[in-house]
């Protein structure tokens, strides 16, 4: 990934959704063939897109497609559940590390249940957001990209609402960032 999601040049939610998922996919195939700080810094920069990706769909693509389908609350809550598992994994794969000796398979696992769920995304709600107007669609893209750029950067399993985005969001951002900036000023991982 060379550029923060929030910067993406995507105009259109569907196409800056898209090349999102793209990137998780192309990040977890660099974290899955790689060892040594070419793992960690892909680790990073997945673990960062997945919450800020995660934050913007739960605060503006869910409430959407909730409001627009007649299975529109079946469909958000089953990705909702998946989301939370998510972030469950990735915190913990975050705590372990990627040269611990765990990391490994249960990234293994992890990569499948992403990939999944954004396949799921991708056939269940998209097709919603392909039936907006272009303007429509450049909103929801600018609105996206707000989301991504106020969103946590570490996973925050019990947060996936835009209700409680709201609420605890910004809290978490602002501590999450700070602790990354922390990070790379000490160079800690």
């Amino acid at each position: 990934m060379t550029q923060r999601p929030e910067t993406m040049p995507e105009t259109g939610a569907v196409a800056l959704l898209m090349r999102q998922h793209e990137e998780i996919r192309d990040l977890c195939r660099i974290v899955e063939s790689t060892t040594g700080e070419r793992r960690a810094d892909a680790f990073d920069r997945l673990r960062r897109l997945l919450a800020v990706h995660e934050t913007a769909e739960e605060e503006i693509i869910h409430p959407l497609v909730r409001n627009s389908l007649p299975r529109g609350d079946e469909i958000v809550d089953a990705r909702l559940a998946e989301e939370r598992l998510g972030k469950r994994m990735l915190r913990e794969l975050e705590r372990m590390g990627t040269s611990g000796p765990s990391f490994t398979p249960m990234f293994a696992r992890f990569r499948t249940a992403v990939l999944e769920h954004a396949e799921r995304e991708e056939n269940e709600e998209f097709p919603i957001l392909r039936q907006r107007s272009e303007a429509e669609l450049r909103g929801l893209a600018a609105a996206i990209k707000t989301a991504e750029a106020l969103a946590p950067t570490h996973p925050h399993p019990g947060v996936e609402s835009a209700l409680s985005n709201l609420v605890f969001g910004g809290v978490a951002a602002v501590a999450d960032r700070t602790r990354d900036l922390i990070r790379r000023l000490t160079g800690r991982r």
